[in-house]
């Protein structure tokens, strides 16, 4: 089994994506930012998750 994290962590860094191409799409700067800084928590959370699972042995 994934840990969660991981799962949160690919989840966020989709929708930081997501939130940073309409941001440049609308020329929302605040959004495109926002955007970046949520894939940046989501490779955080992601790398945390890694972790996680190789304490595991998984």
């Amino acid at each position: 089994m994934v840990d969660k994290d991981r799962i949160k962590g690919s989840a966020d860094q989709a929708a930081g994506k997501v939130k940073e191409w309409t941001g440049k799409v609308t020329g929302d700067k605040k959004t495109e930012t926002e955007g970046k800084a949520e894939q940046v928590k989501g490779k955080f959370e992601n790398a945390v998750g890694g972790l996680k699972d190789a304490v595991r042995g998984k």
